[in-house]
């Protein structure tokens, strides 16, 4: 268990510091059209990765239906509503709506799956919720009331917490990772449609933009995408939606840390206080604090047992 957990905080490092490679790339290419060829790069990444494994199979017809859905959940929904909620809506907003990921995903997988978290998991992801507010309102952007743009970046979150469910189902019979490969391909060639019509003619951009753009490209689509998403999947399959959305809370504390060493953004004492918050949530509703309290509580038993027996 303990292992999934350290792939989930990678996984976390790894989409943290995703996030100024795509502020970086945002400022030369419009959004879709950039995320679009993004992810399909991400998509080929992980089937090449897959086949040095020989991981890669044809699915069946009954795993179809949950690709299809990922896809159209986990990659066109929740990158399209996010890129276009991100336009309309202050950043203060956009963070405080998508801290609510895992809050969201505890309830979907207790009504959806009859997976109920524990209250000491409950506590944590109230905890990480706060550790977000504090984190975000920090910028000192102040909540400027609903818009279209909030609506969208909720619609990106909803979706996305919806494809943790869809993937803990398809995870019972195909490989999370083969699945990241076909939803992540599938989802990048529906947004390529997309980018045609909402942006015509940006695909020309690609032509001109300059080699850092290429570097931050590839490190994004490969690594951040690629590797990142497939590493998350694989942990979700074995953790559960519940427990593996809680460490999306990570994603805050270092996306802001790679925002202060790349982007020059400051880091205050209400920043520090967030993420120890954040911390906490993770530790309390990933379910590591109730290990360590079982292994303690085993190891004091048999420590007994052998007391009792050594008289």
């Amino acid at each position: 268990m303990w292992k999934l957990y350290a792939l989930l905080t990678t996984t976390m490092l790894i989409w943290g510091l995703n996030l100024p490679l795509l502020k970086y790339m945002l400022t030369i290419m419009d959004p879709v059209t950039m995320t679009a060829f993004r992810i399909l790069t991400a998509g080929i990444a992980v089937f090449i990765i897959l086949s040095t494994f020989k991981l890669v199979r044809l699915p069946t017809k009954q795993e179809w239906p949950y690709i299809i859905g990922g896809a159209a959940l986990n990659v066109v929904l929740h990158h399209y509503f996010l890129n276009m909620g991100l336009f309309r809506t202050s950043g203060t907003n956009a963070g405080l709506i998508l801290g609510t990921g895992p809050v969201l995903t505890a309830i979907f997988t207790a009504l959806i799956l009859r997976n109920y978290p524990t209250k000491i998991q409950w506590l944590g992801a109230i905890a990480g919720f706060i550790g977000i507010g504090s984190v975000v309102l920090a910028g000192g952007e102040g909540l400027n009331g609903l818009k279209l743009g909030d609506t969208f970046v909720f619609l990106s979150i909803l979706a996305q917490v919806l494809s943790f469910l869809v993937i803990a189902k398809a995870a019972r019979t195909l490989d999370p990772r083969l699945l990241t490969a076909y939803m992540l391909t599938t989802g990048s060639l529906l947004l390529i449609v997309i980018s045609f019509i909402q942006e015509p003619g940006e695909i020309a951009k690609f032509a001109t933009v300059p080699p850092t753009f290429w570097a931050a490209f590839a490190a994004s689509g490969i690594i951040g995408t690629a590797v990142g998403h497939m590493l998350y999947n694989y942990s979700l399959g074995k953790v559960g939606p519940a427990k593996a959305a809680i460490f999306m809370n990570l994603n805050t504390l270092f996306s802001l840390t790679g925002s202060a060493l790349f982007l020059g953004e400051i880091i205050t004492g209400r920043h520090l206080i967030g993420f120890l918050l954040i911390i906490i949530g993770v530790i309390l509703g990933s379910g590591a604090a109730e290990d360590l309290w079982r292994k303690r509580k085993f190891a004091e038993s048999n420590q007994g047992r052998k007391i009792t027996q050594g008289k």
